[in-house]
């Protein structure tokens, strides 16, 4: 693959699984220090700050930077002061979000919204799903920072951002902004912050309802590895769910690894 301005590369299921490395993870990223290919990491997670995210990773063995963090969150508090500077923000969700907004310069309050923005929120209630569909009721925009429905943990799936961000849409009848993949604007967040355009960047992942959707809807191109949700098994499904097909498919990180050069 030729004129790669930048990698955008996924997480969990692309690099590792949990708290254990996929195995090539780490000579990977070494790899492309080495060969000064730009590289971000991307995330739906909207829970931890880049600096948690980066720790996460260095703890299993592949370095990382905070700066080299893209996540919904911050992609999410972009979008916001991007259009409406200073808007004041209601947040059901947890640090990496409210870490975020803030940053951004965004003005959290606990009412009289201008915008409800939601992503994983663990202490989620019946009075937080009320409060927030009356203020989206009231005119407050709802932004979504990722609609993943269910996330892996230690004791089994649990329900994500998605799970809560459909009972607040149910209850208010208002469809949220997704930031997150498989929409755009997570990826086009990461590709301003490489400073390329859209054909240089190259999304890498393993979940064709996601990750490469999410490069086909930002018009990047695409690497999809076989290391995680997609299997050669069920790999023709998803191209017939999703209407995509990646530009490339490697079986390993070792096989990215060479088609990279790296």
């Amino acid at each position: 693959m030729n004129n790669i301005g930048g990698l955008l590369i996924d997480l969990d299921g692309t690099l590792f699984h949990g708290g254990r490395m996929i195995p090539g993870a780490d000579k990977l990223i070494t790899g492309l220090r080495a060969a000064d290919i730009p590289f971000l990491f991307v995330t739906n997670n909207s829970s931890r700050t880049p600096v948690n995210v980066a720790a996460h990773l260095s703890g299993m063995g592949i370095e990382a930077k905070a700066e080299e963090v893209c996540t919904s969150s911050l992609a999410a508090a972009r979008y916001i002061a991007e259009e409406s500077p200073e808007a004041r923000v209601a947040i059901l969700g947890e640090e990496g979000l409210i870490e975020a907004c803030a940053a951004a310069g965004l003005t959290i309050v606990t009412d009289d919204p201008q915008y409800v923005v939601q992503g994983i929120d663990r202490s989620f209630t019946y009075n937080s799903l009320a409060q927030a569909s009356r203020w989206i009721i009231a005119g407050a925009k709802f932004v979504l920072t990722n609609p993943d429905l269910m996330l892996p943990s230690d004791d089994g799936v649990m329900p994500g951002a998605g799970t809560l961000g459909a009972a607040i849409e149910a209850a208010s009848g208002v469809s949220p902004v997704v930031i997150g993949k498989p929409e755009s604007h997570l990826i086009n967040y990461a590709v301003s912050v490489l400073g390329i355009k859209q054909k240089e960047a190259v999304v890498v992942g393993d979940n064709m309802r996601t990750d490469i959707l999410a490069g086909a809807n930002a018009g990047c191109r695409t690497i999809l590895v076989l290391t995680g949700l997609t299997t050669q098994d069920n790999l023709e499904h998803y191209k017939s769910v999703t209407g995509v097909i990646p530009d490339e498919i490697c079986s390993d990180l070792a096989e990215l690894m060479s088609m990279l050069g790296v």
